[in-house]
């Protein structure tokens, strides 16, 4: 986990400098900025009402009783998607975008919960009941 975590650390790095560049050299730096700012300010905005709804089903599961977790996937799908909105960068607006659009946030969801699951039958990671 920790050297894919260091690949992803340098390498995502070094192709958004690139894509920057060369959108700049297509479109413009002028456009290329634009962009960049637009896809921050419209993910701002998309990750707060994400969020909002993500913590009133929290508040409704809990107040029926049920344990939210497929709601708390959902807030920290939210959380990760609008951090990585905010930084510049193509590479990280498609992600961030995959993770808050709830449609595309569905096919995202059963990977961390397969991978949460590995964590805690690895004990990397543990449920306290």
């Amino acid at each position: 986990m920790f050297r894919l975590l260091l690949a992803l650390i340098i390498i995502v790095p070094a192709l958004e400098i690139g894509l920057l560049i060369l959108s700049g050299k297509t479109f413009g730096v002028a456009v290329t900025i634009l962009l960049i700012i637009s896809t921050g300010v419209l993910g701002a905005w998309l990750a707060k009402k994400q969020g909002l709804r993500a913590i009133q089903a929290v508040q409704l599961q809990i107040s029926r009783g049920q344990v939210p977790g497929d709601a708390i996937i959902d807030g920290l799908c939210i959380l990760v998607g609008g951090v990585v909105l905010l930084t510049p960068g193509f590479i990280t607006d498609a992600i961030g975008f995959i993770l808050l659009f709830p449609q595309t946030r569905a096919w995202v969801k059963p990977f961390i919960v397969n991978m949460i699951r590995a964590m805690i039958d690895r004990n990397t990671i543990t449920i306290i009941r």
